[in-house]
């Protein structure tokens, strides 16, 4: 009678923290390091007859497993990214060959002409075996990796989503340097972030205080707006009594230093105020998010399908505004 007690208690101390553990977006556990968060195919022929009853176009993946730094760095660091592991299986069917092992891998590589024990290639065909892009052998850029998502995509004839333009936006501005700072002072920032947001060129935007003063940061894209014409166009909107940067540019825009800046504890007001401030996002996402909440429009056009989901789940209650969506996601 004692063992007939003590055993079953000690089932269910042991089981309980197995049984009861739920991970919101799963991904294969005994992915190798190189395969990123992705659930892929590994044979071809499964993949061809997927892509046909989908209607999608093939995503291959010619990665060295085990690989080399340049091949784990691009698991990690682009395979690994929320936002493109879910373009990749939602918008593609994804099938990974091996191009260092024998066989059927072998097989697919010569197929295709792939080099034995390369960096990680990256071809998007259709279900009869024909190049849809151009092949991408850039492991080094997630620019180029969305990109050819994107251009895979339209040639597909399908919607290409919005939040993987978005993500293309800012990932470009960081890969290519193309990112400067501002800061506009106010008399409110929480109407300056939802003002300011809309104009051309943003690509962030952060409520604060500097030099006694509400101030909105803004990062911008250099390359699409100038300091002077986004500061105009917000005074336009009441959102740019004074401008403090570290840059002058040649013009009559007068520019004042920068001093200490200190975040509001309320950034991205109108978004902390809806049940939206549960998702991880994007910089961009959560500037483009909060616009859309403070002036009634839908913002659900801003993010990917898996982020939504999160909306419906009870167990989700945390603010994630301040979040990096990329060390959070995989956690949740």
């Amino acid at each position: 009678m004692k063992f007939k007690w003590i055993l079953p208690v000690l089932f269910i101390i042991i089981s309980g923290p197995k049984s009861s553990f739920s991970q919101h977006f799963p991904f294969p556990k005994n992915n190798p390091v190189e395969l990123g968060k992705i659930n892929w195919f590994r044979n071809y022929a499964s993949a061809v007859k997927e892509s046909e009853i989908k209607n999608l176009p093939i995503l291959i993946l010619f990665q060295e497993v085990p690989g080399c730094s340049n091949c784990t760095t691009f698991g990690n660091e682009i395979l690994s990214h929320p936002l493109i592991a879910e373009a990749i299986e939602t918008c593609f069917v994804p099938l990974c060959i091996y191009n260092n092992h024998p066989g059927n891998d072998k097989d697919i590589l010569d197929k295709f002409g792939e080099p034995s024990w390369n960096n990680p290639v990256i071809r998007v065909i259709t279900s009869n075996g024909k190049d849809l892009v151009r092949r991408q052998p850039d492991f080094r850029s997630r620019t180029k990796t969305i990109e050819t998502l994107i251009d895979a995509i339209n040639k597909s004839g399908n919607q290409i989503p919005e939040y993987l333009k978005i993500l293309l936006e800012e990932t470009e501005a960081n890969e290519k340097g193309l990112k400067e700072e501002a800061y506009f002072s106010m008399y409110c920032f929480w109407s300056g972030e939802k003002e300011i947001s809309g104009l051309h060129g943003i690509i962030a935007t952060e409520a604060g205080f500097m030099h006694g003063k509400e101030v909105v940061k803004i990062t911008y894209r250099k390359d699409k707006a100038s300091l002077s014409d986004i500061f105009l166009n917000a005074k336009k909107v009441g959102c740019g009594d004074e401008v403090y940067a570290a840059i002058n540019e040649k013009n009559k825009l007068t520019v004042k230093p920068i001093s200490t800046y200190r975040m509001d504890s309320e950034d991205k007001y109108y978004l902390s105020k809806s049940s939206y401030r549960v998702i991880p996002m994007t910089d961009l996402q959560k500037t483009k998010v909060n616009r859309a909440i403070g002036i009634g429009l839908d913002p659900n056009t801003y993010l990917s399908p898996r982020q939504l989901t999160l909306l419906h789940k009870k167990d989700v209650s945390k603010s994630q505004i301040s979040a990096n969506i990329e060390k959070v996601w995989w956690k949740m």
